[in-house]
């Protein structure tokens, strides 16, 4: 099964609409920018918190983006979870 399949599937299981081309690529930008700015872990908590947050994955890239221009997505020497 290939991710698009999975993710078609899993998106009808919740009840919602597979993610567009777009929508999956600014996930990914967004969860790689999480995991390379501190642990693995921020990657999918990350995207947990654009659902929870209620915003599509582009404006919170763009926010992240916002984010990074200020300095604050990497936090040297901050502990883990």
């Amino acid at each position: 099964m290939s991710a698009k399949e999975w993710l078609a599937g899993f998106a009808t299981l919740l009840g919602v609409e597979t993610p567009t081309a777009e929508e999956i690529r600014d996930l990914l930008v967004l969860a790689g920018d999480a995991a390379h700015a501190s642990e693995r872990i921020a990657a999918p908590v990350a995207c947990w918190l654009v659902a929870r947050a209620g915003l599509s994955p582009g404006e919170a890239r763009k926010r992240l983006e916002e984010w990074k221009e200020k300095g604050f997505a990497r936090q040297e020497g901050e502990g883990g979870i």
